[in-house]
C-alpha cells in the first residue's frame, strides 16, 4: 500500500492537486458533498439548457495550458477554445461600445475618445506585460510558507517593478484621461475585493491577461474544463467519491489520522482540504487544532458576494454579445455599496453572459442560454424570495431598455441563487463567491496558511489561499499543495 492523500472538495484546486499526487504514485481519495466534480465550478442542467453555476471568464490560458503540458496533454485533446472578439459589450447609460480583442484594435478605439491614448495604451501594457511575467515568475508559485521564500536576488530587484504602493486607480489615471477608457481598465479588478482606489497598481497585470492574452470560450461550456481535469485525474489513478461530505477530520497527537464521512472512517498519510478553508477550521476541526480564531475571520476583507441568476429564454436576442457588462448606473457608488458602505444596491451594476451566441448547444434550438450576476458585499442578511425578484425584475427592464427586447414573460426555465446559497451549498464564509480580497495585507504570507501550524499533515488549497480568487489561481493553488506535500512525504518538509 502506497501513502494516501486524503482530499476535501473537487473544485479547480481540488481536481489539480489531485492529478498532480495522482501522477506521483501517491494513493489520492477525494470527497465531494455535491453529486459531480467541479465544487463552485458546478453544471446545472434543466429543460435543455446547460448552464454553468461559477466560473464564465476562460483568461489567462498559459495557466491552463501549463497545467495540462506537465502530464504531456494540451487543453484541446478535451475541448476546443475560441477567442471572443468582441471581448465583451459594455453599456453605458446613453451608449454601448464592444471591447474589441487585442490591443490595436482596442488602441483605435481608445483613440477616438483620446487622441494620444493608442499610444498611452502601449506603454501601460508594456509595462503590465513585465508585471505578469514578473508575477508569474517570481511570486505567483511560492507556497507563502514563509519571507524567506521572497530572499532572491531577482525578486528583491522585481519588487520596486510592480507598484505594490500605488493603486490601480491612480495608475490609470496617470495614462487615460476619458472616464470610460478608465472604466474600462479598471474593469478587471471589481471582483479582487477592494475598491480601485485601495487595490495595488500591481494588478494593472489583469489588463495584460485581458486585452494580450484574450478572453476565450470552450465549446461546451467552462464545465468541459472540470470534466477534463477530473478525466485526467481519474487516468493518472485518483478515485473520487461523490455525495460524501467530510464531517470530520480525525486528528490524533497533531496528525491527522483520516478523515470522517457519512460512510465511516477514511485514513489518510495526508489531508488536504480545499473546501472553504473557514468551514474546515471552524465546523471539520477539534477546537485545540484550529489556527485561527473567529475574530480572524471577522477581521479578514472578502471579495464580494453575488446574486446569480440562470434564465432560459424561449427565443434568439439581438443587441447582445457573449459577455455583458452593465454600467448604465453609477460605477462608484455601487462599488460604495460593496466595500466601503455595505449594503443591498439600489440601482446595482451588473454582468450578462449568453454563452449560447458562441455556443449553442448550451440552450435547445432556437432558444438563449442567460447567465445574470449582480456583485455584493458579503454577509448582507435580508436575503428574501422578493429581493431576489425585485433585482430580477430591473436587470430585465434594463436590458430592454438598451436592446428594445422585452423578455419579462420569455423565461421557459428560472433559477436563482443569492448569498445565502452561496453559505449552504458551499460553506461559503459570509457567501463570499471568490475569496478573500487581494489587498497588500492578505497577499503571500499574509493569506491563510498552506499548511497547519497545528496538525503536520494538514494542508490546505484554492481561493482562500495563494495565490488568490479565480480559476487559473485554483489551479495554480493546487499545485503548491501538491508540490509540498509531496516534499512532506519525502521528509523534505521539518516537522512542526
Amino acid at each position: 500500500m502506497g501513502q494516501r492523500i486524503c482530499i476535501i472538495g473537487s473544485g479547480f484546486a481540488g481536481l489539480s492537486a489531485a492529478c498532480f499526487l495522482a501522477g506521483q504514485g501517491f494513493e489520492v481519495d477525494v470527497f465531494e458533498a455535491l453529486d459531480k466534480p467541479g465544487g463552485r465550478a458546478s453544471l446545472w442542467e434543466e429543460k435543455g439548457f446547460k448552464f454553468d453555476m461559477g466560473p464564465s471568464w476562460y483568461w489567462m490560458p498559459d495557466v491552463f495550458e501549463r497545467f495540462f503540458q506537465q502530464f504531456n496533454r494540451q487543453p484541446s485533446d478535451y475541448y476546443q477554445l475560441v477567442r471572443l472578439n468582441p471581448s465583451y459589450r459594455i453599456f453605458w447609460k446613453d451608449a454601448a461600445v464592444d471591447i474589441p480583442a487585442g490591443a490595436v484594435a482596442l488602441g483605435e478605439l481608445f483613440e477616438r475618445w483620446e487622441p494620444g491614448s493608442s499610444r498611452a495604451l502601449q506603454l501601460y501594457l508594456r509595462e503590465a506585460a513585465r508585471k505578469y511575467e514578473i508575477a508569474m515568475q517570481k511570486f505567483v508559485f511560492k507556497p507563502g510558507l514563509s519571507w524567506l521564500e521572497f530572499l532572491d536576488a531577482d525578486i528583491i530587484r522585481a519588487i520596486g517593478k510592480l507598484d505594490l504602493l500605488s493603486s490601480i486607480q491612480r495608475h490609470v489615471g496617470h495614462f487615460f484621461k476619458d472616464e470610460r477608457i478608465r472604466q474600462i481598465m479598471q474593469f478587471p479588478v471589481l471582483f479582487l475585493g477592494s475598491l480601485p482606489q485601495d487595490t495595488p497598481a500591481l494588478y494593472s497585470l489583469m489588463n495584460y491577461a485581458d486585452i494580450e492574452l484574450g478572453t476565450w470560450f470552450p465549446i461546451g461550456g467552462m464545465y468541459r474544463v472540470v470534466e477534463a481535469m477530473y478525466a485526467l485525474a481519474r487516468s493518472l489513478g485518483a478515485r473520487f467519491h461523490f455525495q460524501q461530505a467530510v464531517e470530520q477530520i480525525m486528528v490524533k497527537q497533531s496528525k491527522a489520522t483520516g478523515v470522517l464521512t457519512a460512510t465511516g472512517f477514511q485514513p489518510a498519510d495526508v489531508v488536504l482540504a480545499t473546501a472553504d478553508y473557514h468551514h474546515v477550521e471552524q465546523s471539520l476541526l477539534p477546537e485545540p487544532y484550529r489556527q485561527y480564531r473567529p475574530s480572524y475571520w471577522l477581521s479578514r476583507r472578502l471579495s464580494p458576494s453575488a446574486m446569480l441568476y440562470y434564465l432560459g429564454i424561449d427565443r434568439k436576442l439581438t443587441g447582445l454579445r457573449h459577455h455583458n457588462l452593465f454600467f448604465d448606473t453609477d460605477f462608484d457608488r455601487h462599488a460604495r455599496h460593496i466595500y466601503a458602505e455595505p449594503s443591498w444596491p439600489e440601482e446595482p451594476l451588473f454582468y450578462l453572459s449568453v454563452p449560447s451566441i458562441t455556443d449553442p448547444s448550451v440552450a435547445p434550438s432556437g432558444q438563449e442560454n442567460l447567465f445574470v450576476l449582480i456583485p455584493l458585499a458579503p454577509g448582507l442578511d435580508g436575503d428574501t424570495p422578493r429581493l431576489r425578484e425585485d433585482y430580477l425584475q430591473q436587470v430585465l427592464n434594463r436590458i430592454a431598455r438598451h436592446t428594445g427586447q422585452h423578455i419579462s414573460s420569455d423565461p421557459v426555465y428560472q433559477k436563482t441563487f443569492g448569498p445565502d446559497d452561496f453559505v449552504n451549498r458551499y460553506h461559503a464564509f459570509q457567501g463570499n463567491a471568490y475569496g478573500l480580497a487581494n489587498t497588500l495585507r492578505q497577499t503571500a504570507v499574509w493569506k491563510p496558511r498552506m499548511r497547519s501550524r497545528k496538525v503536520e499533515n494538514l494542508f490546505f488549497a484554492g481561493q482562500l489561499t495563494v495565490p488568490g480568487p479565480g480559476v487559473p489561481p485554483a489551479i495554480i493553488s493546487g499545485e503548491i499543495a501538491a508540490r509540498i506535500i509531496t516534499k512532506y512525504l519525502h521528509q523534505l518538509l521539518p516537522v512542526i
